[in-house]
């Protein structure tokens, strides 16, 4: 699946949202001093950026290659493009025994959200996305009995999770992890960090995290991309020491007008109507994620609402532009 960023630095990396304090400020000045590295490289699906720094500067290296290592074994665990993943041969064989740490912690958050949203989040949607996907190739869109033979084997109930094995209880049924391992994969990096005592970072994972400040005034802050137009930012937000995460409908298109896309409602096998972008703020990476999905089915009206009993913020941006976000957002306008 394409995925491009809808989270862009909005002048350059960290750029100063309008806001502060006294002790913001003497936070960012020491933040200014030290030494700051990064790194970039593609896994997942994405382009992965990691920018931190320390007053040593071996630390920070150190730091930003058990990073990119943590990476390198959640691709190893969750990854649809290696056929050797762990995630690939349970697709393949419908079970894993002994699932490792990482791919059990996700599947476990994921039937979590599964559960509470109703089944509006499902990572057994695999098969809508090959039917959508073959049909693509051929020219065309599915057919309503090839959407319907593929919804026969979405269900999230159908699938049995346990630290001794998981289990694909339906013929035909495959996970996919593209709508939560990215945030997962931004959690396990803010760990890393603060393990390893690095209290400065900004973390582009496919979705986002942040460690105190950058090194200039203000905080971390994030530009809203317009989904029809990449170079065209709609807002800036301040990250606030949240975790972010954007869902787009352009991200994988099945059709010229952005209708049908790699968002399924599992219910119905088709993708929502009304939104064309989700961005979520969050205390994690991977609810984050996970929850762009579930804003996505509730629509431009329900999501507000919707994310207050989640306890979390969230912009969304409907199929005409018009976009809105909860209180709790902070924005600065373009």
């Amino acid at each position: 699946m394409k995925r491009r960023n809808f989270m862009q630095w909005g002048i350059g990396l960290g750029t100063v949202m309008a806001a502060g304090g006294a002790s913001l400020a003497a936070s960012t000045k020491n933040a200014g001093s030290l030494e700051w590295r990064s790194r970039t490289f593609n896994a997942m699906g994405t382009t992965m950026a990691f920018k931190a720094a320390h007053a040593d500067a071996d630390r920070v290296e150190r730091a930003l290659d058990a990073a990119v290592a943590d990476i390198r074994r959640i691709e190893d665990q969750m990854s649809l493009f290696r056929p050797d993943s762990a995630l690939s041969e349970l697709n393949r064989t419908g079970v894993l025994h002994r699932p490792p740490a990482d791919l059990l912690a996700v599947l476990q958050t994921a039937q979590q959200v599964s559960r509470r949203s109703g089944g509006a989040f499902d990572v057994t949607v695999q098969p809508l996305w090959q039917t959508f996907d073959a049909a693509q190739k051929q020219g065309r869109l599915p057919t309503i009995p090839e959407i319907a033979a593929a919804r026969k084997r979405v269900g999230w109930r159908a699938v049995d999770v346990s630290t001794d094995a998981i289990r694909l209880t339906r013929p035909g049924m495959g996970i996919t992890l593209n709508g939560i391992a990215q945030g997962y994969a931004a959690d396990k990096v803010k760990a890393r960090f603060q393990f390893m005592q690095i209290d400065h970072a900004l973390i582009d994972a496919g979705e986002w995290a942040s460690l105190g400040q950058p090194a200039h005034t203000g905080d971390w802050t994030l530009g809203i991309a317009d989904p029809r137009d990449a170079q065209r930012l709609l807002t800036g937000m301040a990250m606030q020491g949240a975790c972010v995460a954007t869902s787009a409908d352009d991200q994988c298109a099945f059709s010229p007008d952005f209708a049908h896309h790699h968002i399924f409602d599992p219910q119905t096998g088709a993708s929502p109507t009304e939104l064309s972008s989700v961005t979520v703020l969050a205390p994690s990476g991977v609810l984050a994620d996970a929850l762009t999905k579930v804003f996505f089915m509730a629509g431009y009206d329900r999501a507000l609402p919707l994310a207050r009993s989640w306890k979390v913020d969230v912009l969304v941006v409907d199929k005409l532009g018009r976009w809105q976000a909860s209180p709790g957002v902070a924005l600065r306008r373009s």
